[in-house]
């Protein structure tokens, strides 16, 4: 698939990447697309946003789901995770 092919993330427009979820999860899909873009509003805001209203020091990323082309969040801890599902 090319960059142009990608879906782009709603937050940033960026283009997202192609995610392969650990072997434990409840999704029936293959892979999904993540933005791994670490400028991305959406990410950035949330550390903020989940401290203020979970007490938590987490954020989360732009998760794209092809099967039903719906777009919500992935929770993450650091910067760098999930990157290692990364399949392209």
């Amino acid at each position: 698939m090319t960059e142009e092919e990608r879906p782009r993330c709603p937050h940033c427009g960026e283009p997202m990447l192609k995610w392969q979820p650990p072997a434990q999860n409840t999704w029936t899909e293959p892979y999904q697309y993540v933005c791994f873009n670490d400028e991305c509003k959406y990410f950035v805001e949330g550390w903020e946003y989940m401290e203020q209203t979970r007490e938590s020091k987490t954020s989360y990323r732009c998760r794209y789901n092809p099967r039903n082309k719906l777009c919500d969040p992935i929770p993450v801890w650091t910067k760098h995770d999930l990157k290692d599902g990364i399949i392209e």
